[in-house]
């Protein structure tokens, strides 16, 4: 099975898949070799890790599809990938989904923020109309060389217009053709419980940010109520900086780091997750 077909049917089984964020290929193998099923190409993760600065629109189109060809090369699991608002109007996003498309993603997610955008879970965004929304969607969808390409309509509404306005959105890009949909930033748990009853028509995904607004739901309770997917965009980000930090703090601190694998993975774990022995192989039969 392509994994465009297995992603489509990850998403209708419905069955609250965990979808770690990679913002790198090494991010990426590390979510394969834990064993996730699919994975999210996280523009804020690509933006905080490769440019150091704050998701607050600083990306660009080149950025996220040469960061999707280089996760496609690296793992074989289905790429959901982040393309914040498609980079522009209509027009724009109909590029967008055909460079993604050839650079590997498996399903594209485009939001209905005012561009530059920003963190879902940052005060300060605005939403455009949801007739340039709508547009927005039907471009993607008719942008799509292969049909198995699923698009994913994001909405930052809840935060600007309320939660009704928000379902009312969502509604209407599952009528502009959306294959996923995703209401982010909801900040109740009566809101996260309603939404797969309000939106049935479509699978949908739920966004848990540590530390933002909207409440911790377990995978499985989130499952239960019927969500597709459940996605962590940032967790291996966070830990990853958290990892650092204690590594970092312990050698300025004693001036050395032993093989300490409560600090740092070993060399020899290093060299298998970049499959150092696969290319020794290789360099072996072409020599």
């Amino acid at each position: 099975m392509s994994t465009r077909k297995n992603l489509k049917a990850l998403a209708e089984a419905r069955r609250g898949i965990l979808v770690p964020g990679a913002f790198n290929a090494l991010s990426a193998k590390v979510i394969a070799d834990v064993g996730f099923e699919a994975l999210y190409v996280t523009g804020a993760g690509v933006t905080n890790m490769w440019l150091g600065m704050p998701d607050q629109g600083f990306m660009g189109l080149a950025d996220i599809a040469d960061h999707t060809a280089r996760i496609r090369d690296a793992v074989d699991l289905p790429l959901i990938v982040d393309a914040d608002t498609g980079f522009g109007n209509a027009l724009n996003v109909r590029h967008t989904v055909r460079v993604l498309e050839r650079a590997g993603a498996d399903c594209i997610q485009i939001e209905d923020q005012v561009a530059p955008k920003r963190c879902g879970h940052f005060s300060g965004k605005d939403v455009i109309s949801t007739e340039e929304a709508v547009s927005k969607i039907k471009a993607a969808v008719d942008a799509r060389r292969d049909a198995d390409l699923l698009i994913m309509a994001r909405t930052d509404a809840a935060a600007t217009h309320g939660f009704e306005a928000a379902v009312e959105r969502a509604h209407r890009f599952a009528e502009a053709g959306a294959d996923i949909l995703f209401v982010e930033a909801v900040t109740n748990e009566t809101e996260v419980r309603a939404l797969p009853q309000r939106l049935h028509q479509r699978p949908q995904l739920m966004n848990m940010v540590i530390g933002g607004r909207t409440p911790i739901f377990g995978a499985e309770e989130l499952a239960s109520l019927g969500y597709g997917f459940v996605l962590y965009a940032n967790a291996p980000l966070q830990g990853a900086v958290a990892g650092m930090q204690k590594a970092l703090t312990l050698l300025r601190q004693t001036q050395r780091i032993d093989e300490d694998p409560t600090v740092v993975v070993s060399f020899a774990e290093r060299q298998r997750l970049v499959n150092k022995a696969e290319w020794d192989a290789l360099e072996k039969r072409y020599t």
